[in-house]
């Protein structure tokens, strides 16, 4: 074999990812909020895109025969203006939403008549006027200023910054101490101070610890309070009989002390400072129309842009040289290939959008017990998609309809096996059997054996082990954990 260098023709093919297309492809996984961040900083870097302020829809323009080819002509790996992963047959290039079209779905499903989402100017935003609440660490610092020593406030500062969102100090003492190069006696007397602000119970390094606190502030820590408090573990597992012995008192003490410790807050810190919540803002409104299931992308949150045109035709006719031509032709086909794109992206979701209601409209009819097995392979191969393109359009996308607002990958769900051989029926069916059982157990508590008789009367082919799985997943305790919960409730 001959090792000296030589040169050798070879072809080959293989997919390369343009920066344009990998551009089209993260666009199907942004939400709208995040879509109009993206659009505004594209509209910065580049002048030829304008924000459409008319609430029209925009369409992309057709540029001249050096526009460079769409995402969906690199998708279907053809050079024509064919979408991206989408079917034109079915909807016309004009129409910028199913509902627009007036055509069906398949079978007694149609798109016709749902109402916008919303306009393009906003309303009033009633939030902007509500006060923001302050913060727990301005509000403990604006009362320690009147009780801590001029030469301990650093201290008090210091103390105050380690203090968690629910009101705890997570760091030990000796660590400050060690920390700021003071005594432990000392970091332990500032503390005691902190300890003294408003809202009672904050600055404790535990539960016990806070509650303490405030049996403290409402005269209530006497030694059988103090025995109780230093025993919740005991508390926690039912275990009053043993309580009563150690606390020497009767059953109607115990429930009085109980019932006293059930109204203090083992989070005082959470009154404050926290984020207001955010509501979840749909992409997609479902309504149900006579004819059949109309489906509408929001477009209060969903940004419009266009090409500025007439700014193009300007700057095409003034003075420019090779590289200012070559930048002004970059300009031009980045801001109509983004154009196709968002339109592109609109189209994919309606379409995939559709066939979720098509699939789950039990569920949109009578609801979650209705809810049937789907998974992302069954749509994409209904509509003719890829299953990327499909888990991709899914994410951080929420869908409202009038049984309430939910995220679309909700709707994809495992299959549990009918115990009478039927169709499957979806986890989330199962889950909202087992949370309707236990909500109406009663006095008698059900366990999980007890719960897959029930579950397997109801139809539902069930293993003890998935219904233990299920009863975790939605935070509800086992038999033991319920059983010893009423027990302190009757108490």
């Amino acid at each position: 074999m001959s090792l000296a260098p030589r040169l050798d023709l070879r072809q080959s093919q293989s997919l390369v990812m343009t920066p344009q297309l990998q551009q089209a492809i993260k666009l199907l996984a942004l939400s709208n909020l995040e879509i109009e961040a993206f659009i505004a900083e594209e509209v910065e870097k580049n002048p030829l895109l304008q924000a459409d302020q008319t609430g029209e829809v925009v369409r992309p323009e057709r540029v001249e025969a050096d526009e460079p080819a769409g995402a969906d002509a690199l998708v279907s790996g053809a050079a024509t203006a064919d979408p991206l992963d989408v079917d034109y047959a079915t909807e016309s290039h004009q129409q910028d939403s199913v509902v627009d079209g007036g055509g069906g779905f398949d079978g007694a499903l149609s798109a016709t008549g749902a109402s916008s989402g919303g306009g393009s100017q906003d309303g009033l935003d009633f939030d902007s006027f509500a006060q923001t609440d302050i913060s727990l660490a301005d509000h403990l610092l604006a009362q320690a200023g009147a009780i801590v020593a001029p030469d301990d406030w650093f201290l008090a500062q210091h103390l105050i910054d380690q203090i968690d969102e629910a009101g705890y100090l997570t760091v030990p003492l000796l660590d400050i101490a060690g920390r700021l190069g003071v005594p432990l006696s000392r970091v332990e007397t500032v503390l005691a101070q902190v300890q003294t602000l408003d809202p009672t119970g904050v600055g404790a390094r535990d539960l016990a610890e806070c509650l303490a606190l405030q049996a403290k502030e409402a005269d209530r820590y006497d030694p059988c309070m103090a025995r109780l408090i230093d025993n919740l573990d005991l508390l926690a597992r039912g275990e009053l009989a043993r309580l009563k012995r150690m606390c020497n008192v009767d059953d109607e003490d115990m429930a009085d002390m109980i019932r006293e410790l059930r109204g203090y807050d083992p989070k005082p810190g959470c009154r404050f400072g926290g984020e207001p919540p955010l509501a979840v803002t749909p992409d997609l409104f479902v309504v149900r129309t006579k004819a059949g299931w109309g489906i509408e992308l929001n477009n209060a949150t969903l940004p419009r842009v266009l090409v500025n045109r007439r700014y193009y035709h300007e700057l095409s006719h003034g003075p420019q040289d090779k590289s200012s031509k070559a930048w002004l032709s970059d300009a031009l086909a980045s801001a109509n290939w983004l154009v196709k794109a968002l339109d592109q992206r609109q189209r994919t979701i309606l379409k995939v959008a559709g066939e979720i209601v098509k699939q789950q409209e039990a569920f949109f009819l009578h609801g979650v017990a209705h809810l049937k097995p789907m998974t992302l392979a069954k749509v994409a191969e209904a509509i003719e998609m890829h299953e990327s393109t499909v888990s991709r359009v899914t994410s951080n996308k929420y869908l409202s309809c009038a049984r309430g607002t939910f995220e679309m990958k909700y709707f994809f769900t495992s299959a549990i096996q009918a115990a009478d051989g039927g169709d499957a029926v979806s986890a989330e069916a199962v889950k909202s059997a087992i949370r309707a059982l236990i909500a109406g157990e009663g006095a008698k508590i059900l366990s999980d054996d007890t719960l897959v008789d029930l579950l397997n009367a109801k139809g539902f082919d069930i293993a003890r082990r998935t219904v233990a799985k299920y009863r975790e997943a939605m935070g509800i305790g086992s038999s033991v954990q319920r059983r010893r919960a009423r027990t302190l409730e009757g108490a």
